[in-house]
């Protein structure tokens, strides 16, 4: 990063401290350092495995909305499931947050899944949406939120879409009832 950039990324930070909107941070300060980070991005999924059962969002927020998507979430989140254990991470840089959520140490799994699901799914998109988000982001829509598009896309927005994929796809061979029943 240029001297420059670094120097405001800093200021930025030790303001953001200050102001108690952060409680730890870290910059890379060599290649070597860089290189480490992205890898422990890269193993969040592998690492999160390891601690059972979790459910997955991938939305994005107004930058400025990330923290309070976060507080509002987390506290949703715990209030469905005390002892749930959130795990955002991801592009906070650009609104987009893999807003993840790690069962309670020690709870069993399949009742984690059955009893937090759905239920965690309807808080974290009414939070998302108040905010003026998207429930889906880098990762689209895929088969399991097609129901969830219906209901918060624009009806004239789904016709369109629709009437894209007709047009560049008439035969409905491309990736077929992935995003568009």
């Amino acid at each position: 990063m240029a001297g420059g950039q670094a120097g405001l990324l800093q200021a930025a930070i030790e303001t953001a401290f200050e102001r108690n909107l952060i409680d730890n941070a870290v910059l890379a300060e060599s290649l070597s350092d860089r290189t480490r980070m992205w890898a422990f991005r890269e193993q969040m999924s592998e690492v999160q495995s390891k601690e059972g059962a979790s459910i997955k969002h991938d939305v994005s927020v107004p930058i400025a909305a990330v923290p309070q998507l976060i507080a509002e979430g987390s506290a949703a989140a715990e209030r469905l499931y005390p002892g749930i254990r959130p795990v955002p991470f991801g592009h906070m840089g650009d609104g987009n947050i893999h807003f993840n959520f790690s069962q309670p140490v020690g709870a069993d799994s399949k009742a984690f899944m059955a009893l937090a699901d759905e239920k965690l799914h309807e808080a974290i998109y009414e939070i998302v949406l108040k905010l003026g988000g998207s429930v889906s982001a880098e990762h689209g829509i895929g088969q399991l939120k097609i129901d969830l598009l219906a209901q918060v896309k624009d009806p004239v927005a789904l016709d369109m879409m629709r009437a894209i994929k007709t047009a560049l796809d008439p035969k409905g061979i491309l990736n077929p009832g992935k995003m568009l029943p």
